[in-house]
């Protein structure tokens, strides 16, 4: 079965939390908190708890100095300190943990933005109240780039305009990537594909490309999932094996694993080749990217390259179907598939299984 599926929740094999903390470690993340009070959250504390055992550093900043005290257990410092970068610099040596008081009220965001810029972190973490920008539809953005953000911006349809042009100016000026969430989601934005918030960079980065040897834990990890939940067929470690090798994945920022498909290779007859599209599977956070839309051109280019003109997919779900039927695929009578494919094929899932087929221009 050749299902494109959302993955949702957080329990599987593959640890996503360990692929981030690997990203981070030896690094610096800054966290600017705009609530009034430094929430001290199970999540907040987890996230400081994980970093220090993982040796990466954290700068903490917020108007609220008694929180800062509290949290980090040190006094904070003040965001105009004249060797602001050296001392937080030699804070961190010692704790790994900085906490920097900013100004409250109309100077939070650009002395918090400011902060982050002199540090030159890895990532900025804005948490408020809020949380995630949200669609007309009441669902959330998980991602944005930079083009995107500036035409809400010039549309006037941001709500918290100020909140964003200071995100903006924190992509241009250099910093990698800045996510916005809500306290208590600080953990499984950070850890998580799916994210509680919304990330932003710079530019849209969504690159398709065929699987390596190290994105094989995350690519089966993903098979793994989808077929614990019903939506992707079980298969054998060799078929598992056979997937991973001719599989390719949606990689977000050139690291996160956003989906994965595969083509499988069928011959009737040694001169005539078939492909299959098989084991498509995309993250949540990533659709509005239309990632599932990236893996089945991909899949095409790649058919091409093979010498195959004609690409086909099979599914027992509807909202699959309706999905390649969106991407050129016509639905077609099993009967017309290479006889390979059904060998130990199971009798019960044969029985409603559902047939595309496509012609590659």
């Amino acid at each position: 079965m050749n299902d494109l599926v959302n993955r949702t929740g957080d329990d599987f094999s593959f640890s996503e939390k360990s692929f981030y903390l690997d990203e981070f470690r030896g690094r610096t993340l800054g966290i600017a908190v705009l609530c009034p009070k430094v929430d001290r959250t199970a999540s907040l504390l987890g996230v400081l708890r994980d970093f220090q055992d993982n040796g990466t550093r954290v700068v903490l900043m917020a108007s609220d100095s008694e929180g800062l005290r509290e949290l980090l257990g040190g006094e904070p410092l003040r965001w105009d300190e004249d060797r602001l970068e050296g001392v937080v610099w030699r804070r961190l040596r010692e704790t790994q943990r900085a906490g920097i008081q900013v100004p409250g009220g109309s100077g939070l965001l650009s002395s918090c933005r400011d902060c982050a810029l002199r540090l030159g972190v890895m990532k900025l973490l804005w948490v408020d109240e809020v949380g995630g920008l949200l669609r007309a539809d009441g669902n959330r953005h998980s991602f944005m780039d930079l083009a995107d953000l500036r035409r809400m911006l010039e549309q006037g349809v941001a709500s918290r305009a100020q909140l964003l042009s200071e995100i903006e100016q924190a992509l241009v000026a250099g910093i990698p990537a800045v996510n916005l969430c809500d306290p208590h989601g600080i953990d499984r934005e950070l850890f998580s594909y799916e994210g509680s918030g919304t990330l932003f960079t710079r530019e849209r980065y969504v690159d398709v490309r065929p699987l390596g040897i190290d994105d094989f834990d995350a690519a089966h990890a993903l098979v793994r999932r989808g077929v614990a939940e019903g939506y992707l067929v079980p298969r054998s470690d060799d078929d598992i094996d056979r997937v991973l090798a001719n599989g390719f994945g949606a990689f977000v920022a050139g690291r996160h694993l956003a989906g994965i498909g595969a083509l499988m290779h069928w011959r009737d007859e040694p001169e005539t080749l078939r492909v299959e599209v098989v084991s498509l599977y995309a993250l949540t956070r990533f659709m509005g990217e239309g990632i599932g839309g990236h893996l089945v051109h991909f899949a095409q280019e790649q058919a091409l390259r093979l010498g195959c003109r004609n690409v086909f997919a099979c599914t027992t779900s509807e909202r699959v179907v309706a999905f390649f039927r969106r991407h050129g695929f016509s639905q077609i009578d099993p009967k017309g598939l290479p006889t390979a494919k059904w060998v130990g094929y199971d009798a019960e899932r044969r029985e409603r299984v559902k047939c595309l087929s496509r012609s590659i221009p």
